[in-house]
């Protein structure tokens, strides 16, 4: 599985491309065209937000991000799935208003401030990366005033870091990480209702017909022709 943000690059360069090879004057593109910058920020968001269908409708994350917003949810004792929109109405309607008003926000912080935020992208990447370590700290500590919180991260940051060396995403460990539970905690209790006969995955049409559908999107993904297809339109010009 790719990393979170080879997903986004990879969105972020398709939707330029796309925008470029429908444009009547595809040669502005990599001059600052706006049409450039306002594709993949479109598509981006569209991502972005969409995520959350799967997340609150069945309880799935698409990306590490919503794994992590389940794993909170969770937390706090809510359960994402079919019944959040009923049970938990606060928090479906809360999540629909704090995208249109943090839409609104942006365009309101953006537009005034649109210099101060290029500025930052001048700050020397040796100035930012303790900053930022520090803000983590700080916000870790403050949950519980626990140094023992504070080197749980700093364990789980070097893991990362050992992952990312060793070339294996930890985005698939985290997803697994939370939707383990959930499935180990369904798949006990299928197998409670039928006595332990694990032929009811296969004998019943809904979970056969999704196991089957499973298996024939693993079959395209993996099929040689479809990966060499993907690699070429996500290959720059």
């Amino acid at each position: 599985m790719p990393s979170l943000a080879a997903q986004v690059s990879d969105r972020c360069s398709a939707s330029c491309r796309a925008a470029g090879r429908y444009s009547g004057r595809p040669s502005r593109f990599g001059q600052g065209a706006i049409e450039g910058v306002a594709a993949p920020e479109s598509a981006n968001n569209a991502a972005a937000q969409t995520s959350f269908i799967p997340m609150l409708t069945l309880g799935l994350p698409t990306n590490p991000v919503m794994a992590l917003m389940v794993g909170a949810m969770i937390i706090q004792g809510i359960q994402p799935g079919p019944m959040v929109i009923t049970k938990q109405p606060e928090l479906f309607w809360g999540i629909v208003a704090s995208m249109w008003l943090g839409n609104l926000f942006l365009v309101i912080l953006n537009l005034p401030l649109i210099g101060l935020w290029v500025r930052l992208l001048s700050v020397s990447y040796r100035l930012l990366y303790p900053a930022i370590l520090i803000f983590c700290c700080i916000g870790i500590y403050s949950l519980q005033s626990s140094v023992m919180d504070v080197y749980i991260a700093a364990g789980f940051g070097l893991l990362g870091y050992i992952f990312i060396k060793l070339k294996c995403e930890p985005a698939p460990l985290l997803i697994a990480f939370v939707l383990g539970p959930m499935m180990e905690d369904n798949f006990r209790r299928a197998l409670t209702i039928a006595k332990g006969n694990p032929a009811v995955f296969v004998s019943r049409p809904i979970s056969a017909t999704i196991l089957v559908i499973a298996a024939i999107l693993l079959l395209i993904v993996i099929a040689p022709s479809v990966r060499k297809r993907r690699e070429e339109v996500f290959k720059e010009p």
